[in-house]
């Protein structure tokens, strides 16, 4: 039978619940009431809001009927997981919309509901991050480890590079910058099924020890990506592998476009990105290799 308490919303963390779910309502709400989210960039933002919200709503759901032990997933990593995931959501909105939106509509009601929008998206990244910050030393799960956040960034920034690499003419039919879509496409894939191993409690499913195999992916993820942080500069910006060594040289990039990132300024954030999951998964070795350490 449920069990309906409703004080675990007057506790600190279930007001912080509640801070999330109506910044994040207010973010897509004011957004959608005016129809300012086209485009990709657009898109993001709309979907990072909604995402936040669905699963916010959720969680305040289960801790208020208290179905924690009747939940699908592990409740020691799943809320610390999401909580992760949803300040990085919150807080690439919170730079992207304005940056590539914003800033190019005219002066009025739509403005100043996607200015709102803006706001209370920083509001949300504010209270996801404190989150993390309040429940990360009170939680058991492997999630709420150094290792199990990274896991979450490097998962996060790669779907913010296929965001970028989803015109399929920035590496197409170059062998080499193939190699370097493969080298994101594994390694994300890696990295969430040891995150989805975690929520579901399967990690004891593995023909190896699971110290043993967080190393492993470490190790291939760290050397695939030394490979990617090489050629993929290398292909897209020196000119003698066919790229561009100059923004002004990409005639798109020379106009202001609103609702969308030019070709040059893609490559350049997929470089920049590739260099941040480079140095995250360098993090994730030592501390794997440190786990290991422990374990013996």
């Amino acid at each position: 039978m449920v069990q309906v308490t409703p004080q675990t919303l007057t506790q600190p963390l279930g007001l912080l619940h509640l801070l999330q779910l109506v910044s994040t309502c207010v973010a897509f709400a004011c957004v959608a009431h005016v129809g300012a989210w086209i485009g990709p960039m657009g898109n993001w933002s709309m979907f990072s809001w909604c995402f936040c919200f669905a699963v916010t709503f959720i969680i305040i759901l289960v801790e208020l009927c208290n179905c924690q032990a009747h939940f699908p997933l592990a409740w020691n990593n799943f809320p610390i997981t999401f909580a992760l995931y949803a300040t990085l959501f919150c807080l690439t909105s919170t730079i992207i919309y304005p940056t590539t939106y914003v800033q190019y509509m005219s002066h009025g009601s739509s403005r100043t509901h996607a200015i709102v929008a803006t706001v209370f998206s920083c509001v949300a990244f504010l209270a996801y991050a404190t989150e993390v910050s309040w429940t990360r030393n009170k939680t058991t799960g492997y999630m709420a480890t150094v290792p199990g956040l990274l896991k979450v960034l490097e998962t996060y920034v790669a779907c913010v590079i296929f965001t970028f690499i989803s015109g399929r003419h920035l590496y197409e039919h170059r062998p080499a910058l193939e190699w370097c879509v493969a080298v994101y496409a594994i390694c994300f894939i890696l990295a969430a099924i040891i995150i989805i191993l975690n929520l579901g409690n399967w990690t004891n499913v593995l023909p190896i020890s699971f110290p043993n195999f967080l190393t492993g992916v470490a190790v291939l993820s760290v050397l695939m990506y030394a490979t990617a942080v090489v050629i993929w500069p290398l292909y897209q910006f020196n000119e003698q592998y066919g790229g561009q060594s100059r923004r002004l040289k990409d005639s798109y990039c020379a106009y202001r476009h609103p609702h969308s990132v030019c070709d040059w300024d893609r490559r350049l954030a997929v470089a920049v990105l590739t260099g941040v999951n480079l140095l995250a998964y360098l993090a994730d070795l030592v501390q794997s290799t440190n786990l290991i350490s422990i374990k013996h």
